[in-house]
């Protein structure tokens, strides 16, 4: 038993994200060995069915990119991750700071923990790959009965702004990212 254990253990890498699934082929106890990988502080379990092999450094654990979790999490490289702190760069008045980070993505919706850090998927049908200004603009709209300002007077501001903003790209954003109130919104100003 103890050499199964050994032998699970060392197909595990350094630094390497898991996922339950992936370890069942190793092991005929997987929970346990899990359990005790844990225990004894080789794996550190960051999500649901998620683990990650510890890499130290001077501050204890360093953990993975929000990146790699997500990307481990969904099984999935198609999603963006933001956080409403974005808006704050468009000089609108917002200056709120938010902790979560929204995961826009086409499989999972909610609020998960992974790696002490708590990520808000939103499943989408449709958005970029990079979030550019005018995408930037559409997802504010889109977001800001989700927003702790003056949400009027960040709405004007908005209008003032896309006057200035190239109308093809906000067009385009506004087609591809838009809810319908927030095409009203905007097509109006």
């Amino acid at each position: 038993m103890v050499q199964k254990f050994q032998q699970f253990k060392s197909h595990l890498k350094k630094g390497g994200l898991y996922k339950r699934s992936e370890l069942e082929k190793w092991s005929n106890s997987v929970d346990r060995d899990l359990s005790k990988l844990v225990s004894e502080g080789t794996l550190t379990k960051v999500g649901p069915g998620l683990y990650y092999v510890a890499i130290y450094n001077a501050f204890g654990v360093q953990l993975p990119s929000d990146e790699s979790l997500v990307k481990k999490f969904l099984d999935d490289d198609n999603f963006l991750i933001t956080s409403y702190n974005i808006y704050n760069k468009l000089s609108l008045g917002t200056t709120q700071l938010y902790n979560n980070k929204v995961v826009y993505n086409h499989l999972r919706s909610g609020d998960i923990i992974l790696g002490n850090r708590t990520f808000t998927f939103k499943k989408k049908s449709s958005f970029p790959k990079k979030a550019s200004e005018a995408f930037i603009i559409v997802d504010l709209v889109n977001n800001l009965d989700q927003l702790a300002e003056d949400q009027p007077q960040v709405l004007e501001k908005v209008q003032r702004k896309i006057k200035d903003m190239d109308t093809k790209a906000l067009d385009d954003a506004l087609h591809k990212y838009g809810t319908a109130k927030t095409r009203k919104l905007l097509t109006l100003a």
